[in-house]
């Protein structure tokens, strides 16, 4: 268990939302509202450790056999929100794009064919009993995602170095109503001046996926162990954010040249996280 956790968390971004306790049913909303008092609540560390521990057993254990009763905890203007982590349900739905991260004979090798076969018919079974599950956060393996950032703006960026032992951290934080509706006039731009594409189609994905939440809920960019990948001056000087917003400006003023401009320096920066990824 020591190698465990001496293992830092891995190069994955996350979009987290963080709903208030009235949001949930009872006795859900006990149940948040008692682990929210407690002390010392788990971290993103601590969440991935414990995945990490079921994938070295053997067999591994693809996705936990019972749902997590964790989550994470915020306050929003004197309110508790929690984000459950059902790592269950995250773990069900990251195996169906396994195919897509790993060749064959290394996805057998790891996760071995029977193993991945019961996994996906327990989903199966449990989405019968629960059509109306959702996630309440995603995951990005090497990036964040553009779609990201048109929710958030720059004034809502935080950055600490680390340093002394403490980790580095860059995340944005919204409320859900901002969030909506930066979304909602960013894809109206994008529409008006191009033809549907990725992006429109994973703006209109993230909208959707916003709309099953609390209005009063927070919404959270978090660049993750990401930051262990990147440079302290790589860090300091990211405002992914702030040149989404200005392409999408640029986008509603016709100005298609600044709007290739923005996107280019996204792209450029972005790019050389994702070939880290494979260098030696």
């Amino acid at each position: 268990m020591s190698v465990v956790s001496s293992v830092l968390v891995p190069y994955a971004a996350y979009l987290r939302v963080y709903e208030p306790l009235a949001a949930f049913p009872e006795p859900e909303r006990a149940h948040w509202a008692r682990y929210a008092g407690r002390p010392g609540t788990p971290t993103v560390q601590d969440e991935l450790r414990r995945s990490l521990a079921d994938l070295a057993a053997t067999p591994p254990a693809v996705v936990p056999a019972h749902e997590s009763g964790d989550a994470f905890v915020a306050e929003v203007d004197g309110v508790v929100c929690v984000c459950p982590w059902r790592t269950r349900l995250r773990g069900w739905l990251a195996m169906e794009g396994l195919t897509e991260l790993f060749p064959a004979p290394v996805l057998d090798a790891v996760l071995p064919p029977v193993v991945r076969g019961q996994a996906m018919a327990d989903h199966e079974r449990w989405a019968e009993r629960n059509p109306d599950a959702r996630p309440w956060i995603r995951t990005a393996l090497w990036q964040v995602p553009v779609r990201w950032f048109v929710l958030f703006s720059d004034e809502e960026r935080e950055h600490t170095a680390g340093g002394d032992g403490a980790v580095p951290v860059l995340r944005y934080r919204t409320p859900m109503v901002q969030a909506r509706r930066r979304l909602a006039r960013g894809l109206k731009a994008l529409r008006e001046s191009m033809a549907e594409g990725p992006l429109t189609e994973g703006l209109v994905d993230v909208g959707r996926w916003l709309e099953e939440f609390h209005p009063r809920a927070l919404v959270e960019l978090d660049y993750g162990g990401l930051v262990h990948a990147l440079p302290a001056e790589h860090l300091a000087s990211d405002r992914s954010a702030a040149d989404v917003a200005e392409g999408i400006a640029a986008l509603r003023a016709g100005d298609a040249e600044a709007a290739s401009e923005a996107y280019g320096r996204l792209a450029e920066r972005w790019r050389a996280v994702r070939d880290r990824q494979f260098a030696n």
